[in-house]
């Protein structure tokens, strides 16, 4: 095992890149030490960059950052500087989440929460303290077509992810956010033209 003691010339710079040298060598605790030492400063960068971002999404962010540094490391090239290699793949990294955020939030549109205990799902009306029907609401749901009773007795009533119930009735997952927004708007109106 190598030690690491004084490294060359004392700058963090210096530090830096002689660890991912002997990381790149194979050195265990070299690496571990780099990571250790590198992680405040990424940590710190995802904060600039998003400074919006939960403090588990930093965390999330920085997992990527660290191990798209793991996975290119031997890509780095000793004779050049180490921290403008690393802010290059954090600023990619960092690019890069909010794309996979972005394509994420655009194809998932929140459902309405239902809840399986008793009562949870009737709603008083505020002005005069009247609760819903919940026969009123099997006869309404009766009367939705076959593809949107079958998103909500799956989704809501049984409360089966979209990846389950997609492949429990063979319907895409958009197809299953369609018909369930389709049915309960249509289930509003119902019930609202009859209370």
């Amino acid at each position: 095992m190598r030690e690491l003691g004084p490294m060359n010339e004392g700058s963090d710079k210096d530090d830096l890149s002689y660890l991912m040298r002997l990381a790149q060598d194979g050195d265990r605790d070299a690496y571990a030490r780099l990571l250790r030492q590198i992680t405040p400063l990424l940590r710190g960068a995802i904060r600039r960059a998003r400074p919006f971002l939960q403090p588990h999404d930093v965390d999330d962010l920085l997992q990527m950052i660290l191990m798209a540094i793991h996975a290119v490391r031997a890509t780095y090239d000793p004779g050049r500087p180490f921290l403008p290699w690393l802010m290059a793949i954090a600023r990619n990294q960092i690019a890069e989440g909010g794309r996979r955020y972005a394509r994420r939030a655009g194809r998932e549109e929140p459902l309405p929460e239902t809840f399986s205990e008793a009562g949870a799902n009737i709603e008083a009306d505020v002005n005069n303290g009247s609760y819903g029907d919940p026969e009123a609401l099997k006869h309404a749901i009766a009367t939705l077509p076959p593809a949107q009773q079958q998103a909500i007795d799956m989704l809501k009533m049984k409360e089966m992810t979209l990846k389950e119930a997609a492949a429990a009735s063979g319907m895409s997952i958009a197809a299953l956010k369609t018909a369930t927004h389709r049915a309960m708007r249509a289930l509003r109106k119902a019930l609202l033209s009859e209370a």
